[in-house]
């Protein structure tokens, strides 16, 4: 469920065009709602000083008249297996507790590039081994419609932090259905993209030649979006597509949800 009265990326970025909202109000508002499911534990650790930072510095890019990136303002969570250059990455094990990432994954770094905020990393199975989000050094993920349910796994909770509305979008990383199966389980949308598709620099691996970063999102023009900004040719991933396919794919999927383009 997006913010109220924005449908999806696409509606929002228009309303921050149109001076409807702005980012600091829209970090301020997951924050909110992060802190008031707090009891899903679909969080590890949130970033809000830092979120709401760059919430200020993006406002002040778009008043000074810069045009708007793909992702400006676009509040994202990622999965605790994607490293983040100075943050605490566990892979949701005591093995790695405190152990602080020396540099920032590919997808992630992208992101970034497009003006996206990461509000904070999402609570897994560890190493991404399970599919109910219940082997856990920090407890279990609830799934936000029925708290008797599991949210699948292993990205349990990045599933359920875009499913109870304290994002727009996040990352997973699927190896044999992490990303499909708690997104079905979570009644939202998710994609486990073509092998090459998206650089796994950075991504802890659990299967190298099956792991994929995947995107949870509450539209598919929204994961479309993420798909195209995280998708090509990465120097320090050499399964990388050099020609990742940005015709049909995306087309495709746009055409889902316009079926008249």
């Amino acid at each position: 469920m997006m913010m109220d009265g924005h449908k999806d990326i696409r509606q929002y970025q228009q309303d921050l065009a149109g001076n409807k909202t702005c980012c600091s109000e829209t970090v301020q508002f997951y924050l909110q709602q992060i802190d008031v499911h707090k009891n899903l534990n679909a969080f590890i650790e949130v970033y809000a000083d830092e979120a709401l930072a760059r919430a200020k510095q993006l406002d002040e890019k778009r008043k000074n008249g810069e045009p708007l990136k793909k992702l400006h303002g676009v509040v994202i969570a990622i999965k605790d297996v994607l490293c983040y250059k100075d943050h605490v990455v566990t892979a949701s094990s005591k093995i790695l507790a405190g152990f602080k990432s020396l540099y920032t994954a590919t997808a992630v770094q992208r992101l970034l590039d497009e003006d996206a905020i990461i509000i904070g990393n999402c609570n897994c199975d560890e190493f991404a081994m399970g599919s109910s989000n219940e082997n856990s050094v920090y407890g279990n993920v609830l799934n936000a419609l029925d708290h008797t349910k599991v949210p699948g796994g292993s990205s349990g909770g990045s599933a359920v932090a875009v499913q109870a509305g304290l994002c727009m979008a996040s990352l997973g990383s699927d190896t044999g259905g992490s990303v499909r199966q708690p997104a079905d389980f979570c009644g939202i949308i998710g994609i486990k993209p073509s092998y090459g598709q998206i650089s796994r620099h950075g991504l802890i691996a659990y299967a190298s030649s099956f792991d994929q970063v995947g995107i949870f999102g509450n539209t598919v023009n929204d994961i479309a979006l993420l798909l195209e900004v995280m998708s090509g040719a990465d120097e320090f991933d050499s399964t990388t597509s050099p020609n990742p396919s940005k015709g049909g794919a995306f087309k495709e999927l746009k055409n889902l949800s316009n079926p008249a383009e």
